[in-house]
């Protein structure tokens, strides 16, 4: 065990009272309480307040302590960037916009985000940094495979952002830690679920009993990529043909819908035509959600999740959501959807942010990262 696990599960949620802890950790109350005492002491843990009562004395319920320190995080977009200075609980502070273009290329736009975040910072101590970038991410830290950041494949972004932080980092894919930051929303409760962000391009996270599943080379969850027969031959930018990508993502349908004499540019208009029932603009968006319906059948039944969670631009349209749904329900297993959770995100536009606290908590940024025995 070590301290980080405690802070953890503090700060997620999972623990808020010496008892939990005990039951979650499998050790003797005493040994739990003595470790508790230490993170007290240093000024890491705060108990305030009663919980509930089961059979005994109200448990006093552990908190992580703000402190003076600070958490910097950035999610990335394709033409934006939403940055934050966090306290050590994960909690936003400052936050701030920025408009960027990630096809620039790494080395210009990691120096306008460090550049920011060190105004956001104001000369706090820096307790970890993490960044959220919008395409696949190997276990180093490096962008790989990416068709929509061109000029950042095999770039290794946290050996570049350990030049600035000398802290614990974080470099994930968007969806990832958007993923986390939906756990963090929705508490302990949910374990076990399936996140996909659907805007211009699509991706997808898999949380398993309340943790990232990332696979062998940190790239699990990307569904974009999946050849669907619906998709022909039509070209994808990963060099493939056929890709979800081609007939599911935002772009996709705007290309597909420019083709048809729809006058719109964006994910945004797309978004407006729909609310407004456009009739072309819904069938076509009925057709996209019931493709990537039919690909999370295969994962929904193999993963048996408690919820498909969905989140970005398209999953603000109801027809887009309905399609997805139906083909779930569908063409599940009954078992597997009868208590599934079908529907939109509820973190919000930090859920990236959010995200990143949590999993730098995780790692120990405010402790210290020692076993405890």
């Amino acid at each position: 065990m070590s301290a980080a696990q405690i802070m953890g599960l503090v700060a997620s949620g999972q623990a808020t009272s010496r008892a939990d802890l005990s039951r979650l950790l499998g050790l003797a109350p005493s040994t739990v309480s003595a470790h508790v005492q230490e993170l007290l002491d240093a000024g890491l843990l705060e108990e305030s307040g009663e919980g509930r009562s089961r059979g005994g004395r109200r448990p006093r319920l552990l908190s992580v302590r703000a402190g003076d320190g600070v958490i910097l995080a950035a999610d990335l977009g394709g033409h934006h960037a939403r940055i934050a200075a966090m306290d050590r609980a994960g909690r936003p502070e400052a936050i701030q916009d920025l408009e960027i273009d990630v096809t620039a290329g790494p080395e210009p736009v990691l120096a306008r985000i460090t550049d920011a975040l060190a105004e956001l910072a104001a000369g706090r101590t820096v307790l970890g940094m993490g960044i959220g970038l919008p395409g696949p991410v190997d276990s180093e830290g490096a962008v790989v495979g990416s068709s929509r950041m061109h000029g950042w494949n095999g770039f290794s972004v946290r050996r570049r952002l350990a030049e600035y932080y000398q802290a614990p980092l974080v470099v994930d894919n968007d969806a990832n830690l958007m993923a986390m930051g939906e756990a963090v929303v929705r508490g302990p409760e949910l374990r076990d679920f399936v996140f996909v962000k659907a805007g211009t391009g699509l991706g997808a996270a898999l949380v398993n009993d309340g943790r990232l599943h990332r696979g062998a080379r940190g790239v699990a969850g990307d569904v974009s990529h999946n050849r669907v027969p619906a998709g022909g031959e039509r070209p994808c930018n990963c060099g493939n043909f056929g890709c979800l990508e081609t007939i599911a993502s935002g772009a996709a349908i705007v290309a597909a819908l420019r083709a048809q004499g729809v006058d719109l540019a964006t994910t945004a208009d797309l978004v407006r035509l729909a609310r407004d029932g456009n009739p072309t603009v819904n069938t076509t968006l009925r057709f996209a959600g019931r493709q990537l319906g039919e690909v999370l059948v295969t994962i929904v039944n193999f993963f048996n999740p408690q919820a498909v969670v969905l989140s970005g631009a398209l999953a603000t349209c109801d027809l887009f959501v309905a399609a997805a749904r139906g083909a779930l329900y569908e063409r599940c297993l009954p078992l597997t959807t009868q208590e599934l959770q079908i529907g939109e995100s509820v973190a919000g536009p930090d859920a990236g942010l959010l995200g990143i606290g949590r999993l730098l908590i995780d790692q120990g940024l405010a402790a210290p990262v020692r076993n405890l025995p």
